[in-house]
């Protein structure tokens, strides 16, 4: 059910004064459109970050599908929109809507953000304000959507606590649809007797449906039923239940079977270039890998795959829904997939006479690698090869636990540059816990390796890009209790790396300081921190993960002015027996197992230390 009249306005006065309309008008290829009037439920899947970004999101493609199947349910899309747009639509009055129907985010019975970084947090505020809902949980009643959130940013959700009715942890295919049909009975239980009371805006009845929902849902974390307490050094020390029927820690949401949850075989084609063009189709979930640096392989367990036939199919039949002509291969590490060879060589066969491109964004580093540029050289897609060592030197790897040879990886690189590649990415952590100026060394001693290994092969240097992150220890990895490093020590480092290069062939690219500390503060942070984020965003901050929107200093003035030290939030350890801002959330193998590969790192950590 089209909203018209909001439409007609928005296209005749708002968009003319805004740069890319085309993001804010809907109507691209393969959207749901459904009558309002003929369906039960109404979700809104909400992206915190510019519609560039929110589309190239396979996720948000996955949920989009999945709902639209339903008949009772509809689910449409919204996006965070520029300055430009959001400037417009205050001046306006007008409220933020949903592309497909032009609805208001007010009108929708569900508002679903997908937290896949900390920096989008102050454009969660931004479109509950542009929508016209109170911004905390606290304020809102019954007739206010009901404000999801999940995603890997929803593994400390402290931050976000007092914006976010209720976080979803772990697989959200068989989740999302449990939430939101809860919230839909319930809500039309609850809304009869409200209206003939004449209290249909009181608190009370959403907050009784709430604690409905986290009775039964076991995935389900509702933040208004849980009080932390802090220690006499500021530190959080528990997390108080405010009512004895809610469970004390929540469990996340697992798929046993992936391979029996369709993929999206029709997604939304954007009319407008996004980051990612091209077909996504997630062959596998989870990591056969343990490396105690990456969230992911925690959060994302148990190891799940999909069929070659079932990937091949979904494959063929987006394909032919969109037209696109580069087809994705998505997973933590996709040449790790059991049956990889016979996955290759049937889209090969498949794909290939069609003109489609086939990639591989996740390489491991392995002796596979030699025979992945062989198989990948089927599809003509010669452009560059990316991979992720992390680290460059054997000790630190050990460390880290990425059980990878640098010979592997010369000899990979040997056979891509033998078959026509001619360009390679690296990514690298700096920042580690025990970093020592010999790994820095290693990481440009490897880059200058390849690219003479790449002159052997070719007759000249090949191009070789280093791409160097700042390492922030997350929620639930074995590196959880470990401090970040400092802004003085990562520019430092930084400085260092520039100045050791050699060769012009070779390219360091380093992640920025600033938003990496913010980062820090966002993920690391308990509920406190939420003060800091509203006054933050009160005072401007949009858009901090676009380097053009960001400022710093804004950031730290909030964070002081509510008396929160950035030391203690992003630099300091944790105790191995300390309290930690989001215990209450479980995974899979439980604490326990983080505190035994911790303790296995700070073993290795002395003898590192003790062979200098």
């Amino acid at each position: 059910m089209l909203n018209q009249r909001l439409k007609d306005f928005v296209v005749s006065r708002l968009l003319p004064q805004v740069q890319m309309p085309a993001q804010y008008m809907g109507g691209e290829l393969n959207i749901v459109r459904k009558d309002h009037r003929q369906v039960k439920g109404k979700l809104c899947l909400a992206f915190p970050d510019a519609y560039t970004i929110g589309m190239s999101h396979h996720g948000l493609q996955v949920l989009y599908s999945l709902m639209n199947e339903r008949d009772d349910w509809v689910c449409e899309r919204a996006f965070c929109p520029w300055p430009d747009m959001e400037d417009q639509l205050r001046r306006a009055e007008a409220p933020l809507y949903s592309l497909e129907t032009f609805t208001p985010l007010a009108e929708f019975d569900v508002l679903g953000f997908t937290l896949q970084y900390e920096i989008s947090f102050a454009n969660v505020l931004t479109m509950l304000d542009l929508a016209g809902i109170p911004l905390r949980s606290a304020d809102r009643t019954l007739r206010h959507p009901l404000i999801i959130a999940g995603g890997p940013c929803a593994q400390n959700p402290e931050p976000l606590a007092p914006f976010v009715d209720l976080f979803v942890t772990g697989d959200g295919e068989p989740s999302l649809p449990a939430v939101c049909e809860l919230w839909r009975k319930g809500k039309a239980q609850t809304e009869g007797e409200m209206r003939r009371r004449g209290d249909a805006e009181s608190t009370e009845a959403r907050e009784e449906l709430l604690a409905e929902m986290a009775r039964q849902l076991p995935f389900a974390y509702v933040p208004r039923f849980y009080e932390p307490r802090y220690g006499d050094d500021g530190r959080m020390v528990a997390l108080d239940r405010t009512r004895d029927d809610v469970s004390a820690t929540i469990e996340p949401s697992i798929i046993d079977d992936l391979d029996a949850i369709p993929l999206p075989t029709a997604p939304v084609l954007p009319y407008v270039e996004c980051v990612h063009d091209r077909i996504a189709i997630e062959i596998m979930r989870g990591c056969p890998w343990q490396c105690r640096f990456c969230q992911s392989t925690v959060i994302k367990r148990p190891l799940r795959i999909r069929s070659v036939e079932t990937i091949v199919q979904a494959a063929l039949a987006a394909y032919r829904n969109t037209g696109q002509t580069e087809i994705s291969l998505l997973s933590l590490s996709s040449s790790d997939y059991p049956h990889f060879e016979q996955l290759v060589r049937r889209m090969q066969e498949t794909f290939q006479p069609l003109g489609v491109k086939i990639c591989l964004p996740s390489l491991r580093v392995n002796e596979q690698l030699k025979s992945v540029a062989t198989l990948m050289s089927m599809f003509g897609d010669l452009s560059g090869l990316t991979l992720a060592p992390e680290v460059a030197r054997d000790d630190m790897r050990e460390q880290i636990r990425k059980k990878i040879t640098n010979d592997d990886l010369y000899e990979g690189c040997r056979q891509a540059f033998h078959l026509g590649w001619r360009q390679v990415k690296l990514y690298f952590l700096c920042g580690l816990p025990g970093e020592r100026p010999a790994d820095l060394d290693g990481i440009i001693e490897m880059a200058e390796t390849i690219s003479r290994i790449g002159k052997q092969e070719t007759g000249s240097y090949v191009k070789v890009t280093a791409s160097v992150s700042n390492f922030v220890p997350k929620a639930h990895t074995p590196y959880q209790w470990n401090g970040m490093q400092t802004r003085e020590y990562l520019h430092w480092a930084h400085g260092y790396l520039k100045s050791k290069r050699r060769l012009r062939s070779v390219w360091i690219k380093c992640h920025d300081v600033e938003t990496s500390l913010l980062e820090g503060v966002l993920s690391r942070g308990d509920r406190r921190v939420a003060e800091a984020l509203e006054l933050a965003w009160r005072r401007g901050a949009r858009l901090d993960s676009w380097r053009e929107h960001f400022q710093p200093q804004r950031w730290w003035q909030a964070l002081a002015d509510c008396g929160i030290d950035l030391e203690a939030t992003a630099h300091r350890a944790y105790a191995l027996d300390a309290r930690l801002p989001w215990d209450h959330l479980n995974v899979k193998k439980g604490r326990a197992y983080l505190e035994k590969e911790q303790n296995r790192a700070v073993v290795q950590l002395a003898a590192m230390a003790e062979a200098v």
